[in-house]
Formats: structure tokens, sequence, C-alpha cells
């Protein structure tokens, strides 16, 4: 089973996290869901998972959150972001966190403006889940 990042789907520094993501995800490796779909909050509900102001990761069975989930998903890409991952976390938890959460206070402001939403290209979209993996 694939891992599936769920995102705040109303942020669009989010929207574009998973595109960056996506672009060094070489193997195809993630499935994204936003936080307020259908699949988003029956992933969350059943993994009692926290969401809204965080990144959750579902992999293996467990959820992780905040800097854990962004550590974890870097692994999976493609050199270097996969090297600095690894070294993120000799980083203790604390500090870790404690940066995510200034990046996740100031998201709305980090984001480009839209006028309006971008929809995924044909062979994003595939990867994005309309219902729950079997």
């Amino acid at each position: 089973m694939h891992p599936i990042i769920l995102f705040d789907g109303d942020c669009l520094f989010c929207h574009a996290s998973v595109y960056w993501i996506a672009a060094r995800d070489r193997k195809a490796v993630f499935r994204f869901a936003a936080q307020q779909s259908a699949v988003g909050r029956t992933l969350l509900e059943t993994m009692s998972a926290p969401g809204g102001d965080t990144v959750v990761l579902i992999e293996d069975g467990c959820y992780y959150v905040k800097s854990d989930a962004v550590l974890r998903i870097g692994r999976h890409l493609a050199w270097p972001w996969n090297w600095l991952a690894a070294v993120g976390f000799l980083v203790p938890r604390l500090l870790r966190d404690h940066m995510y959460d200034q990046i996740a206070k100031r998201r709305h402001r980090l984001a480009p403006k839209y006028d309006h939403c971008q929809l995924p290209p044909p062979e994003l979209r595939a990867r994005f889940l309309d219902e729950l993996p079997r």
C-alpha cells in the first residue's frame, strides 16, 4: 500500500507543497488526499489522527504529523532531499516541531495568490484519492 499524505485542501501553500513533493517523487510512491475530502476525513477518523494545521502522513498503518511527517516524506524523495531528511532526524523533535509550527502559522502568507484553483495535471490526478485504497 502506498503512503498517503493528507494535506489542508484550503491552503495554497499546502497545495504547492503537494506539487513540489510529486515532482520529486520519481517512483510515484505517495498518494494524496485533502483533509476536508471524504477520504481525508475518513482516514483521519479511522487513524484517530489530528488534522487541520498539520500535514499527516499515513504509512504502514501508522500516522505521523508535523516534522516527523515532513522528514519521512523526504526520505522517499530523490537526492538531495532524502539525504537532508536523514540529517534532519538528528535535530531534536521539539526544535523541529517548533520550526514546523512557525512555518504553519505563516503558511497562508507564504503561498502564491491565485484567483482560481489549479487542477492537477492528468499524470498527477491519478495519485489523488477519490476513494479509500483497498
